[in-house]
């Protein structure tokens, strides 16, 4: 379905077509036509796109292209590309309902993908905070992973737990609305975390909940030793949750070769056995429906269970998954509960911890769709996986997880799963 029946007219400069271009917005990207050429550039290639004195840029992948002579259509071919664009950045982005609230004002921000400031809208979403910038510097912020607020008069800044700083300010009457917003959302990911928590393990007190709830947000994974140390009973509920899933097994084995204490152990409530998500998808009206209708995927059918998932499953309440050091603690296994068909292997460059928290990061980031962290950069640029390709432009930390990827060990037997994990450990 195309986003848009209106083509524009442009001169248009490109590496694929040149001179008098018919331009038309599809929902995949946008298309050139001349007399003799016709190119396509997806939205996935597109990394910038500007509008200088009546000239409009689009950097791509494939190069940079041109186009003037819009004459009065050049405003309005802009806003229209750039619309389009931002959906499928929020598509890639796994941001599937409404916004809290949404203005435009001043960015800056300071992470692990550098140092970047701008001019740009801005939503608030039940988990996150997104801005929009026509470029790169697209980003999601997790809000789960919050650790500091600091509200200016015309300003907020959130502070993660890694230090990273993200300031937006200049948003006018919506100023405070928005940081109200941001406050409100903080508020309700910790007490659905404590929930969760709580769930898992109905004996545990008030207070080791409440400190559970700051170690593990959204329930990224923790080790085995600081949950133990919080709570006893909270670490041996999660055992007991493992071994009732096909990753009991591998688990055994794994502490028998590490220090258990070491071993991560992550849990996350199922979407679908969650309440009170019923908020409507994000604003995509005219994209996929009318607002109020569930997004369930990618439009072209990308985002779907792993291939190696069992489909017709009843899913458990909660997804488990564990991180387990190598001995020499240069690999991490990764191994998710339910579906249990293969052991991820990742280099740690030695720092075991430092791998499992950007882990956190990364898989939060693309709501758990599993077969990203471990595609091959060519199925990565392969169509149907176009929202991934975005996403992993656009996410630092599931960039330095995909650049980690060693290999797969499947549970075909268990003494072959173990010479392959051996195989891929370098032991």
């Amino acid at each position: 379905m195309e986003t848009s029946s209106i083509e524009y007219t442009a001169k248009a400069a490109s590496p694929l077509v040149n001179g008098d271009a018919v331009l038309k917005i599809t929902d995949k990207g946008l298309m050139l036509t001349t007399t003799f050429d016709t190119a396509e550039v997806p939205f996935c290639d597109m990394n910038e796109l500007s509008l200088v004195n009546y000239v409009i840029t689009l950097k791509a992948d494939s190069g940079d292209y041109v186009f003037s002579m819009m004459g009065n259509w050049c405003q309005p071919f802009f806003d229209a590309l750039s619309e389009a664009y931002n959906k499928a950045v929020l598509r890639s982005l796994f941001v599937k309902y409404t916004p809290v609230v949404t203005a435009k004002g001043y960015y800056s921000f300071s992470d692990v993908s550098g140092i970047a400031a701008g001019e740009a809208p801005v939503h608030v979403y039940g988990n996150c905070i997104v801005t929009l910038p026509p470029d790169l510097n697209a980003k999601r912020v997790p809000l789960c992973f919050a650790r500091g607020l600091d509200k200016g008069e015309f300003q907020m800044t959130l502070t993660l737990d890694t230090g990273e700083k993200y300031l937006w300010g200049r948003l006018g009457y919506d100023t405070a609305p928005f940081t109200e917003a941001v406050e409100k959302q903080i508020r309700a990911l910790r007490e659905k975390t404590l929930a969760a928590v709580k769930e898992i393990d109905p004996t545990i007190d008030t207070a080791q909940a409440s400190k559970l709830a700051n170690l593990v947000p959204q329930g990224a994974a923790a080790s085995l030793g600081q949950l133990a140390a919080i709570s006893p009973s909270f670490a041996k509920a999660l055992e007991t949750k493992i071994a009732d899933t096909r990753a009991a097994e591998t688990y055994k084995h794994f502490k028998s070769i590490c220090d258990p204490s070491k071993i991560y152990i992550g849990f996350r409530k199922n979407a679908d056995a969650e309440e009170g998500d019923t908020e409507a998808p994000a604003g995509m009206a005219g994209l996929t429906g009318e607002a109020g209708e569930e997004i369930t995927g990618q439009l072209d059918g990308s985002l779907v269970m792993d291939t190696e998932e069992v489909a017709d499953e009843t899913p458990d309440p909660y997804l488990l998954w564990l991180i387990a050091p190598s001995p020499n603690g240069q690999y991490a296994a990764v191994e998710f509960a339910e579906p249990n068909s293969a052991t991820f292997v990742y280099r740690t460059g030695g720092d075991f911890d430092g791998f499992a928290g950007k882990l956190n990061k990364a898989l939060e980031a693309i709501d758990f769709k599993r077969e990203v962290i471990r595609l091959t950069d060519d199925e990565l640029r392969k169509p149907e996986n176009a929202d991934y390709y975005m996403a992993a432009k656009r996410t630092a930390a599931l960039g330095f997880i995909r650049a980690n990827f060693k290999g797969r060990a499947i549970h075909s037997n268990p003494e072959a799963w173990k010479r392959k994990v051996n195989e891929l450990w370098g032991s």
